[in-house]
């Protein structure tokens, strides 16, 4: 069996890739044995033993190509240790930790598909330049003067890397 553990994830903003580089560059600690790639550039998880996904939350639920990607690898990642993490605004409202089991249900749909070792609940990034289609960025620059959300870099850094660590324990890295 390989050694590989892969680091998968689909971002609209690039919030989330940076997130997914940073688990991959505290799993990695100085080896080649992780590949952090998008999921829309992952089409055969043969070569890993381990698989660590995650995705942007957009309308209560993981991205389109995140939702495939379960689908399309439900199989394969039912025989491997499989971890997920999600990047969402929803974390960043004022004490948006009370919201996490609201955000946890909405992964019910990857839950269903294949059962993860652990799961993490991330923060993200606002930047309204960043948001795709008109609609949508009235919508949270609304949101922001109503006081929903701020703008700017809401990730909680050391969080992040705590949760890396653990699964250097749940991998075996």
């Amino acid at each position: 069996m390989s050694e590989k553990i892969l680091v998968t994830y689909a971002s609209r903003t690039g919030t989330t890739a940076e997130v997914a580089e940073a688990i991959g560059h505290i799993l990695s600690e100085g080896n080649d044995r992780i590949d952090v790639l998008p999921m829309t550039e992952v089409s055969d998880l043969t070569p890993y033993r381990a698989v660590i996904a995650g995705s942007a939350i957009q309308a209560a639920q993981w991205l389109p190509e995140a939702q495939q990607f379960i689908k399309t690898h439900q199989a394969d990642l039912s025989g491997k240790t499989f971890a997920i993490f999600t990047v969402c605004m929803t974390m960043a409202m004022p004490n948006g930790g009370k919201y996490r089991n609201i955000v946890a249900e909405w992964l019910e749909p990857v839950r269903r598909l294949v059962r993860p070792v652990d799961e993490a609940y991330f923060a993200g990034s606002l930047d309204i330049a960043k948001v795709q289609g008109f609609g949508n960025r009235i919508k949270f620059r609304l949101s922001v003067l109503l006081g929903v959300w701020k703008t700017g870099d809401h990730r909680n850094w050391d969080a992040i890397r705590s949760w890396a660590n653990k699964q250097q324990i749940i991998l075996d890295v």
